[in-house]
């Protein structure tokens, strides 16, 4: 965890690998972050197979509550991901992303 890393209740880090947070984090309430895989096929994934990959949240990023972060991702220093969405694939920096899959949706300008 970085410097002044802030984050809300009822949050899940499910950290079967590293989830790194950087500096000026601001993780909102019921935020979930997943490292765990599992095999795609059935045959592989009955075998009790695991594995992770890491997640990371770079500086002065805000992560609004009900988000789940997959796998793999890094959010961008500066970026902000809205309420309610499934960030799939990793995120630029200083942008606001929202959707489901979370998507880019424009840069962050200094003044809004």
């Amino acid at each position: 965890m970085g410097n002044n890393f802030f984050c809300n209740f009822n949050c899940i880090f499910l950290d079967l690998n590293k989830i790194h947070n950087g500096n000026n984090v601001a993780i909102g309430p019921r935020v979930s972050i997943y490292t765990a895989l599992h095999p795609i096929d059935r045959e592989g994934r009955n075998t009790g197979l695991e594995y992770a990959s890491p997640v990371t949240i770079e500086d002065d990023v805000w992560v609004a509550g009900d988000v789940v972060i997959n796998p793999g991702v890094t959010i961008g220093e500066g970026s902000v991901i809205g309420s309610g969405f499934v960030v799939t694939k990793s995120i630029p920096k200083n942008v606001v992303a929202l959707g489901n899959p979370c998507s880019v949706q424009r840069e962050i300008t200094e003044k809004r």
